[in-house]
């Protein structure tokens, strides 16, 4: 069964939210998620993008801000199934698992610690095959109970970590 690649929440409003003191952990993840989004489309293996929804309209997620639309570099081409969420998860409030059936999962996005991680534990509760695609993930740093900063890039590995549990966890060059 050809594996079902999900983009997680790669929009510009994420984009907009990278600043120098708040930067990514990795920032090329949106154009490793690109080649990996142009491989499935050369082997015509599906693609569903989910897209977060805020329902604060001062939210750059709010689909009235033009910070909601998809990064240029991931945008869905006409017939890729795009879902739209409101909370984290992508099976949550969706139609998501109805539309996978039983397809081994392929993830990539953002953000690894909140969305891509609420979401990779639903599917793996829900039986889905599944693999976290962990150089074309969006991590930003997070601000700890004591005060202190917590970097980026151990956040990700952090997030990394509770997702073995889950899914199998690759680099983009081990996905076909």
């Amino acid at each position: 069964m050809e594996p079902v690649l999900i983009v997680i929440d790669l929009q510009e409003a994420m984009r907009a939210e990278r600043t120098a003191d708040w930067p990514w952990a990795q920032d090329d993840a949106p154009a490793v998620a690109a080649q990996l989004l142009a491989r499935f489309r050369a082997r015509g293996w599906p693609v569903v993008h989910v897209h977060h929804h805020a329902t604060d309209p001062e939210d750059g997620f709010h689909p009235a801000n033009p910070l909601s639309a998809a990064m240029a570099e991931v945008a869905p081409q006409p017939g890729e199934a795009v879902v739209v969420k409101h909370g984290s998860s992508a099976f949550i409030g969706t139609d998501l698992q109805a539309r996978l059936g039983a397809a081994p999962l392929v993830i990539c996005g953002g953000e690894a610690n909140m969305c891509v991680e609420s979401t990779v534990r639903m599917a793996g509760n829900l039986g889905f095959a599944t693999t976290v695609v962990a150089d074309a993930l969006v991590c930003f740093p997070r601000q700890a109970r004591d005060g202190h900063v917590i970097p980026a890039a151990t956040v990700l590995e952090m997030s990394l970590a509770n997702l073995r549990g889950f899914a199998r966890i690759v680099d983009s060059a081990e996905i076909a």
